[in-house]
């Protein structure tokens, strides 16, 4: 592999990763781990850091990416043909390790849907030698981080659907010894369930979409949200997942129970019948015309 890198989108950089291991941690979610010489120079402050995953198509050893365009490399990278050009996709850091004397890795957990989208495809496949290039941080505090409990905030309120439990856990991990915390967690089956460690206060409750399959997993979201008990007088919340969820649970916690919006942050990792590509267009779009 040729490695042409540039620094240039600080404070994010590429970072050229190989498959070191995988193994399942649910019927839904594979954990890939990823080592490499570059991952020396990754930084992160955990909690819901995202990251971008350059995965090769089918046939190919390495993604195909225009590393060396530096600021440009988003237009050129669009100009390569689809069935050419990597397959990009954003994830949630689950886990960096430095140790002295051993290479960093890091975990990233893969929802499986079937052979339903490439990502999948290719978590489903992962082996160790399997090459990627992951648009990470270099700078641990940048703008990927999203979660931001303000000084002032007295409890947290926490929605994550299966896409987004990385992100909870570490989230979850982080949070000050003591702090109120209701947690709801939604996944699509009984054994994506896991023990979750946080210092908290934490009320935590799993809402499987196999125990309540009639309900889609945001009214699942708002009627347990509704009937919770508010604790603390300013609970900061963040919510993240499906991008139809997230929006109707922060209009709950803004009108219903007059959560300062400033004090809300949701993030929509994906949309019901949206791709990605269709998803940041429409973003891009949005800041156009904003």
């Amino acid at each position: 592999m040729t490695t042409t890198l540039t620094a240039a989108l600080s404070p994010y950089r590429f970072f050229e990763a190989t498959v070191a291991r995988t193994r399942q941690v649910g019927p839904s979610t594979r954990r890939v781990t990823f080592v490499g010489a570059d991952l020396e120079h990754f930084a992160s402050l955990g909690l819901d850091q995202s990251l971008s995953v350059f995965l090769p198509r089918p046939g190919q050893s390495d993604p195909v990416l225009p590393r060396e365009h530096g600021d440009g490399w988003w237009a050129a990278f669009r100009a390569i043909d689809e069935d050419e050009r990597a397959v990009m996709r954003s994830y949630t850091l689950r886990e960096f390790r430095r140790a002295p004397g051993r290479p960093e890795e890091i975990d990233i957990d893969f929802v499986l849907h079937g052979d339903l989208g490439p990502a999948s495809r290719w978590a489903a496949q992962a082996a160790p030698g399997h090459r990627v290039v992951v648009l990470g941080p270099r700078v641990a505090d940048n703008g990927a981080v999203r979660f931001r409990l303000p000084a002032h905030a007295d409890s947290v309120v926490i929605w994550a659907d299966e896409t987004a439990l990385p992100a909870a856990e570490s989230v979850l991990a982080a949070l000050p010894p003591g702090i109120a915390a209701d947690v709801w967690i939604d996944v699509p089956r009984i054994g994506d369930r896991r023990p979750l460690y946080t210092a908290a206060d934490a009320r935590i409750a799993w809402l499987v979409g196999e125990e309540a399959p009639e309900a889609r997993r945001g009214e699942r979201a708002l009627a347990a949200l509704r009937a919770a008990p508010r604790r603390g007088t300013r609970p900061y919340a963040w919510l993240s997942g499906e991008s139809g969820a997230v929006t109707s649970l922060r209009r709950l916690l803004v009108r219903e129970r007059n959560v300062p919006k400033c004090d809300v942050t949701f993030v929509g990792y994906w949309r019901h019948g949206t791709t990605e590509e269709e998803l940041r267009a429409r973003r891009a779009a949005e800041a156009r015309t904003a």
